[in-house]
């Protein structure tokens, strides 16, 4: 069984005062957390945290009790593309890059083989109803149609843990159900999924919810 989360976390933006205090998380296999509470708390901070992204001034991450947040900038990249999916906020997809190009480019920094990660991709594709053609680029697509391509970038190497931050808050009701189920069966798979959310009909979904 899968275990991570952080332990007595704090952190703080340069010099500024720290947002998050003394924070500790542990979420185990099969779980899907909401990390909830109002703007501003450190909901969207501490999935950083979570996934390598930023160190904290104080405690850390752990998985399988190992402590991972001091490791090298090179040992944590790796750990990320072969342990953890991240879906951002704004979908940060490449607008250089095709739809497809941006779901599989996972499969460039981990030991995922291309051709499967097409496979993936295209299954994904249909299953979040991402209803554009994949050879189009971000900017000719909206916005919900580009922040569930991300879930399908983040979903496509099937990682052991995804961090998601708001994944249904560009959606309309239809679509952000389609992906709060999509989030339980990745859960209920054996994986772990924690997700930064205003949203109460996903954090009705988790299996608990953290306050912050």
């Amino acid at each position: 069984m899968t275990t991570f989360g952080c332990e007595g976390v704090e952190f703080g933006y340069g010099r500024l005062p720290s947002i998050l205090r003394d924070v500790s998380l542990t979420v185990h296999t099969g779980e899907m957390v909401a990390l909830t509470g109002e703007s501003g708390r450190g909901k969207s901070t501490l999935l950083y945290l979570l996934g390598l992204m930023l160190t904290p001034r104080r405690g850390d991450v752990h998985l399988d009790g190992r402590p991972v947040s001091a490791l090298s900038d090179r040992a944590r990249s790796a750990l990320r593309a072969s342990s953890m999916g991240f879906v951002f906020q704004d979908a940060a997809l490449d607008h250089t890059r095709t739809v497809l190009d941006n779901i599989v480019e996972v499969s460039i920094y981990g030991d995922l083989d291309p051709a499967l990660a097409r496979e993936r991709a295209a299954a994904l594709a249909e299953e979040f109803g991402v209803l554009v053609p994949t050879d189009r680029r971000p900017g000719q697509i909206s916005g919900g149609q580009a922040q569930r391509i991300a879930l399908c970038r983040a979903l496509v190497h099937d990682p052991p843990i995804l961090l998601a931050d708001e994944p249904t808050g560009n959606l309309d009701d239809r679509s952000a159900s389609g992906v709060i189920a999509g989030l339980r069966r990745h859960a209920d798979a054996g994986r772990i999924v924690v997700a930064a959310t205003h949203d109460p009909r996903l954090a009705q979904a988790c299996s608990r919810t953290v306050s912050l």
